[in-house]
């Protein structure tokens, strides 16, 4: 039963991110979570969105901007070692706040908090209509990629800044897309590299099936969202990435993800 309803999450949620380029690891983590322990809903929300980013690399990964690329997915996967650097070696970093609700205990770290800040104020900028036409100058995309990055690394929520600024630096639809999907499969490589030895502990060989179904599901879901993609304007994109911004910073600022 647990397949079919992650499938169908999967398929759902793929639809939606393929226009914002993030959200679907952070909402399929939580919802695997419900069924399997922490390190194996983590490994196959892992391979699901590594496969997933391939998939819709063949898509839209020819959009791609590379003035752009080069000037922001270099400092991303640069910071994106830093960031796992120092989450591997800083230990016993304490919550920043701890609270009950719903019959639930939640943690805030200082890290998450923080990421939930910086996207309030981009998602209000996209929601706002007098800062509609402002936009990231070049010499601007090399720090949004470094933040990006370094936050992925240190934390695993780097799709959401990292669209927050590609939403702003002046590109088409199709190329914002692209962009972002050629940085994030950059990123998913150096992470999945990174933790392979530990996947292989977890139990992911025992759920090979789950894997198969739910990456088929999330492929499934990108198809869908790329035949959708002639019929969406820029603004529609825009407004959906702040939505989807305003939520994850909630749920990040309140210890939910």
């Amino acid at each position: 039963m647990e397949i079919v309803i992650i499938s169908i999450v999967a398929f759902l949620v793929a639809i939606l991110t393929f226009f914002s380029g993030f959200g679907l690891g952070t909402i399929l983590t939580p919802v695997l979570m419900i069924f399997f322990p922490v390190e194996l809903a983590i490994a196959l929300t892992g391979v699901v969105h590594f496969f997933n980013n391939i998939y819709k690399l063949g898509l839209v990964g020819r959009n791609a901007n590379k003035d752009v690329l080069i000037r922001f997915g270099i400092p991303a996967v640069i910071a994106a070692f830093f960031g796992s650097w120092v989450l591997i070696n800083i230990k016993d970093v304490q919550p920043l706040f701890s609270y009950h609700a719903f019959g639930s205990f939640f943690e805030v770290y200082p890290v998450k908090f923080l990421i939930s800040i910086l996207l309030i104020i981009f998602a209000s900028i996209d929601l706002i209509p007098y800062f509609n036409k402002l936009q990231f100058g070049k010499d601007k995309l090399p720090v949004g990629g470094a933040l990006s990055g370094f936050f992925g690394g240190l934390s695993g929520n780097q799709g959401a800044l990292r669209t927050a600024f590609l939403i702003k630096a002046g590109l088409s639809k199709e190329a914002f897309i692209g962009t972002a999907v050629v940085v994030s499969t950059f990123v998913d490589f150096t992470r999945l590299s990174v933790y392979a030895s530990g996947f292989l502990k977890s139990g992911l060989i025992d759920n090979l099936s789950l894997v198969i179904f739910t990456t088929l599901s999330g492929i499934a879901g990108s198809f869908i969202g790329n035949k959708l993609l002639k019929k969406v304007t820029l603004r529609f994109v825009q407004v959906t990435v702040a939505i989807l911004l305003i939520i994850i910073s909630l749920a990040l600022g309140a210890g939910i993800i």
